[in-house]
């Protein structure tokens, strides 16, 4: 019998040649796996970062929409800054309305309760989350007589319970005695920075914007009736806020090495404060202070000086509220006439004392104050004198 020959085309693998297919095919295989798994590793991360990137703008989001509308459609007595500390800040606005026919409201929601769009009354009374400070006092009310629309808002940072960390927090917004609601979670704070800071107006001339010193917080609206007879320096202090500064540090929640961490501090900048904080006209003159006396001082190097003191004008502090600045005259005896003013001295302090350096020796000299408002135009002048110099 005649056994058939195979050509080497029709042989199969030798064991020599299978076992180099499979060490081939080996390190193909780990190389792609190792390439899968650091893709799937880099997005992880990526989605992790993503995290952190969004929780941090939406909770910076959020504040700074919300405390850019403080101010708005508030009634001249109702503060529209009620508290301002270092974890919480509630203000005033006419943020939202269930009335389809509310044109002033910044936002419309038929769902949203009574309680929810209108002021908060005395009898719902609360203390403002991580302070001891009890709001409201009083009713405020509209020109009309009916409850003010300009709801009470807090924001506030407050440990999360929810975390076993001990420095996580969560930030939370309330609306005047309702429950508070959870804005976003995983909220550190950054290293020697509180949550909250604040810029002021000054009363120089011009005005220019400076940090309020941490440790001066919290500030709180003492005073019931805004722009009221009370609401003057230094119980107004709150009311030459113009901004709020936010810093916090957003993680993903983790507390591995997987953690990331993203740090954010940002200006929110207050545009209907300045509106609502003080009644301006700029147009009658300025009632002057009473009490103008000179009187001959000493300087701290022995040297005679004429020494001013007076108290604020009526209108620096309460009624225009337009006081900028004091101008002062000075004449010799021997010459009646005022001539040009001698200095000016900007507005904005509890009271004023100038010593007068450039006096000479055996003249007598009279001095004039009176009050410059922002148009500018003068109040009437007080005189005090005569001043011997000895």
């Amino acid at each position: 019998m005649m056994r058939e020959r195979r050509g080497p085309a029709e042989r199969g693998m030798t064991l020599i040649e299978m076992l180099i297919a499979i060490a081939v095919f080996g390190v193909v295989a780990a190389g792609a796996l190792t390439f899968f798994s650091s893709q799937s590793r880099a997005f992880r991360r990526g989605a992790e970062r993503l995290d952190v990137v969004q929780n941090l703008r939406f909770a910076a989001g959020v504040l700074e929409k919300e405390l850019r509308t403080l101010g708005a459609n508030v009634p001249v007595d109702q503060p529209y800054l009620v508290y301002a500390g270092q974890n919480a800040v509630a203000f005033h606005a006419d943020y939202a309305t269930n009335q389809a026919a509310d044109p002033w409201a910044v936002y419309y929601d038929p769902d949203l309760p009574t309680g929810a769009v209108t002021t908060i009354l005395p009898g719902q009374q609360i203390t403002i989350p991580t302070g001891a400070f009890l709001y409201p006092a009083m009713t405020y009310t509209t020109g009309a007589g009916t409850n003010s629309p300009a709801e009470l808002i807090i924001f506030y940072f407050a440990a999360d319970p929810s975390t076993a960390r001990g420095d996580d927090f969560q930030l939370l917004r309330q609306v005047n005695n309702l429950a508070p609601e959870v804005v976003a979670r995983h909220l550190l704070q950054t290293p020697g920075q509180p949550f909250f800071q604040y810029m002021s107006v000054t009363a120089t001339i011009p005005p220019t914007m400076q940090q309020v010193p941490n440790g001066s917080l919290p500030l709180g609206h003492t005073v019931p009736v805004h722009l009221g007879p009370a609401d003057i320096a230094p119980n107004n202090a709150i009311d030459a806020i113009r901004g709020v500064r936010v810093s916090f540090t957003a993680t993903n929640g983790l507390t591995d090495a997987r953690e990331r961490q993203r740090v954010i501090s940002r200006l929110v900048r207050l545009p209907n404060a300045p509106f609502s904080a003080r009644r301006q006209t700029c147009g009658d003159n300025p009632l002057n202070g009473t009490g103008l006396a000179v009187a001959l001082g000493v300087g701290a190097g022995g040297e005679p000086l004429g020494r001013l003191a007076w108290n604020p004008s009526t209108d620096e502090g309460n009624g225009e509220n337009d006081v900028r600045a004091y101008t002062i005259w000075r004449r010799v005896a021997a010459n009646p006439d005022w001539g040009d003013p001698y200095l000016s001295i900007p507005a904005g302090l509890p009271n004023y004392v100038y010593d007068d350096y450039a006096v000479t020796p055996g003249d007598i000299y009279y001095y004039a104050i009176a009050a410059q408002d922002c148009t500018p135009t003068l109040s009437a002048m007080l005189t005090a004198g005569p001043v011997v110099i000895p």
